[in-house]
């Protein structure tokens, strides 16, 4: 049996030591710390034009940004958790009547308002975590996983949240007072047309700043050894 030389040991704990980190990952106070930005982001967003274009009855929203970023830069829980503060800021939108609709439907059913506003932005960022991370194991320059995840997101944003919608809320007073004011039969064949506008605005908006600053901050993180 071949003795254990103290070179043999030396090498031994920087491969332990390489692990560690490796398993490590980001520092949890810049986790935290850039979780708590992305909060502050996100609240400063709901609550002044940055975070929102009204087009109508629906709205062009920039909130999927921070979502985006959490998803690439932290993790899917940190994402989701991200997400999730984009539904409480809806929901605040929804009890205050910031936002016209979902006020209207919160008169219609708080439960489902709270689903509504919730689930779908919990959803998106989780599911967006785990989509980056798949790709970018196959993604040996990362920028395929930045711009398919800034896409992702976004679209999933607006599936998610009109599927809810229409699950719950398809034949509420509230909908069918938007059909009739359009002129629209179909409640359904509204709503999906008009969302798709919306939406492709949102994911080639998102789709570029997303990329963009996604991009650069892990540039800077893994500069800086965050």
């Amino acid at each position: 049996m071949k003795a254990i030389t103290s070179d043999d040991k030396t090498k031994l704990k920087a491969s332990k030591s390489g692990r560690s980190k490796k398993n490590r990952g980001m520092k949890p106070t810049f986790r935290l710390a850039f979780l708590g930005l992305l909060t502050a982001v996100m609240f400063i967003m709901a609550f002044t034009p940055l975070g929102y274009l009204k087009t109508g009855f629906l709205s062009i929203t920039f909130m999927t940004i921070p979502v985006i970023i959490a998803a690439i830069v932290l993790t899917p829980l940190d994402a989701a958790v991200v997400g999730g503060i984009f539904g409480l800021t809806s929901f605040i939108q929804a009890v205050t009547g910031a936002s016209a609709l979902t006020n209207a439907l919160f008169q219609v059913s708080p439960l489902f308002t709270i689903i509504l506003c919730f689930v779908p932005r919990i959803l998106e960022g989780f599911l967006g975590g785990l989509l980056f991370r798949t790709i970018s194991r196959f993604d040996k320059t990362k920028l395929v996983s930045y711009a398919a995840t800034s896409l992702a997101v976004p679209l999933m944003n607006t599936v998610f949240f009109m599927s809810t919608l229409f699950i719950f809320f398809y034949n509420s007073e509230p909908i069918r007072k938007i059909a009739e004011s359009k002129g629209a039969e179909n409640v359904f064949t509204l709503l999906f047309a008009m969302a798709g506008v919306n939406a492709v605005l949102e994911a080639v908006i998102c789709f570029i700043i997303g990329t963009a600053i996604t991009k650069t901050l892990s540039v800077i993180i893994k500069k800086t050894k965050l």
